[in-house]
């Protein structure tokens, strides 16, 4: 996929965040890269052979000072290593990009990854509920 159409999708998916976690958004961009960088790797801890499909840099809503020499933070979304995992689980980029942006805007919030983690096996578990419902209807 050339970057340009990548850009697209973040940008759309971006654009769907829900209102209300949308308005808390402030000084944040939304990025694209490539890749990771092997130090930002390293400096995660990533093993070796496993990447990240995308990072938040920057200090969490908790944290911003309210001066203007805050610099903005980042959620960054690596288009290569999402493309690949979308490859590898079936699912479309849009679907990799759009978990990815919730659990990089999750951690803007000041959600650490185990309480990251439990929110997406809620907000899973209330997909798959809503799913199962629309089946039915």
């Amino acid at each position: 996929m050339i970057l340009d159409a990548f850009e697209t999708i973040v940008a759309e998916e971006a654009a769907k965040i829900p209102e209300k976690f949308l308005k808390r958004l402030k000084n944040v961009a939304f990025v694209v890269e490539e890749e990771p960088g092997g130090e930002l790797l390293e400096e995660m801890e990533i093993p070796e052979g496993e990447t990240l499909l995308g990072v938040f840099e920057g200090a969490n809503l908790g944290e911003q000072g309210a001066g203007p020499w805050e610099m903005p933070g980042r959620i960054v979304v690596f288009k290569n290593p999402t493309e690949e995992e979308a490859e590898e689980t079936g699912a479309s980029v849009r679907e990799v990009v759009r978990d990815t942006l919730w659990h990089e805007v999750a951690h803007y919030l000041g959600m650490d990854e185990h309480e990251v983690t439990r929110a997406e096996e809620r907000r899973e578990t209330g997909k798959k509920k809503n799913d199962d419902k629309n089946e039915n209807d």
